[in-house]
């Protein structure tokens, strides 16, 4: 048994996943008369980060933007710092090379050599991929997107050029860090965030289809007593996506069967908890359950729940009810000698 428990607990942490790195860009679908200057000035407060927009978007200067056109735009992130991380760390986490850390350190207008404080909240800029297009320089290209001529410097650093011409077809990355939003362009985001949600629900189906297969699987491996393989592979299932309310309750009434035989009492009553959240209504038969799962399921917030399984529940017995007489209705009482007949 103890051998089970620490299986159980060694897959159930395999199950934990590692948070994603934040994203730089919200998608935006643009509307009838919008133009690229004029969402500009709407989420930034500034008309010349138009170039971004044509450039993130691989658009044209100039070109219309075509109602329910999908946009990406790009925006900058946050980092707060954690002790021990330096200029160099962060900047090979998120720029890609810790000689970029010049870039980072002078987007939050201090300097690489200057150690970063712990606990202080950074800025880290949005990286551009742009293509070098026939007359484009490094001055010419740090004025556009970087809004200074003096800047060519980064632009040269932070690409390896080594004082290098540029040629037509250059690829460069470009680092900007004064891309923060207005309060409008906050809700975008917002709004943008939850599109990006809605049509990643193809997610949901694909674990709901998975579950299909996986269920009879679970449901075989409780009647055989494998106790740890079932726990293990029903984590996997709620663990890997949103299922359907009885998908959900299926689950968890198996994995209380196998909480229960291996005695965890904790994890049973959870187990039962969330069963009985997907399907309020599924009663629980005492002559058919066991009484482990009565009890487990006793000290959930819903309480047991008795009665035939698909038939409507009845209050639990109790035990100062009388049962009614076999013998037929009880006799009506005599009337008093002061009520008239």
């Amino acid at each position: 048994m103890r051998r089970q428990k620490l299986a159980l607990f060694a897959s159930i942490a395999a199950l934990v996943a590692v948070p994603a790195l934040p994203t730089f860009a919200f998608p935006y679908v643009a509307k009838r008369g919008e133009t690229l200057a004029m969402l500009s000035l709407r989420f930034y407060g500034r008309v010349d980060k138009e170039k971004v927009l044509v450039t993130a978007n691989g658009l044209r200067d100039g070109a219309p933007v075509v109602p329910g056109t999908r946009l990406e735009v790009p925006t900058v992130s946050h980092h707060r710092v954690e002790r021990g991380e330096t200029w160099e760390s962060l900047a090979e986490l998120y720029l890609g090379e810790p000689k970029r850390a010049e870039a980072l350190a002078l987007g939050n207008e201090t300097m690489p050599w200057l150690p970063v404080e712990s606990g202080r909240e950074i800025v880290v800029p949005y990286v551009l991929r742009v293509v070098s297009a026939p007359g484009d320089s490094t001055p010419s290209l740090a004025y556009s997107y970087l809004g200074h001529r003096d800047d060519a410097y980064m632009v040269d650093r932070f690409n390896s050029l080594n004082g290098r011409p540029l040629k037509s077809g250059d690829v460069l990355l470009l680092p900007i860090s004064d891309l923060a939003l207005t309060d409008e362009g906050v809700d975008a985001a917002r709004a943008g965030l939850a599109l990006s949600s809605r049509e990643a629900a193809g997610d949901a189906r694909d674990a709901q289809l998975r579950a299909d297969t996986e269920l009879p699987l679970l449901a075989r491996e409780v009647q055989e007593g494998r106790w740890v393989a079932a726990i293990t592979r029903g984590n996997q299932l709620l663990g890997g996506g949103v299922l359907s309310d009885p998908q959900t309750a299926h689950a968890n009434r198996l994995l209380l069967e196998a909480y229960v035989a291996l005695d965890e009492e904790e994890l049973a009553r959870t187990a039962c908890d969330e069963w009985r959240r997907a399907d309020p209504d599924s009663p629980l038969d005492p002559i058919e359950v066991s009484p482990k799962v009565l009890r487990a399921c006793a000290g959930t917030s819903g309480g047991a729940r008795y009665g035939a399984m698909g038939e409507d529940a009845e209050p639990a017995p109790s035990a100062s009810a009388k049962r009614p007489s076999s013998k037929g209705p009880a006799p009506r009482p005599l009337p008093s000698a002061t009520e008239e007949p």
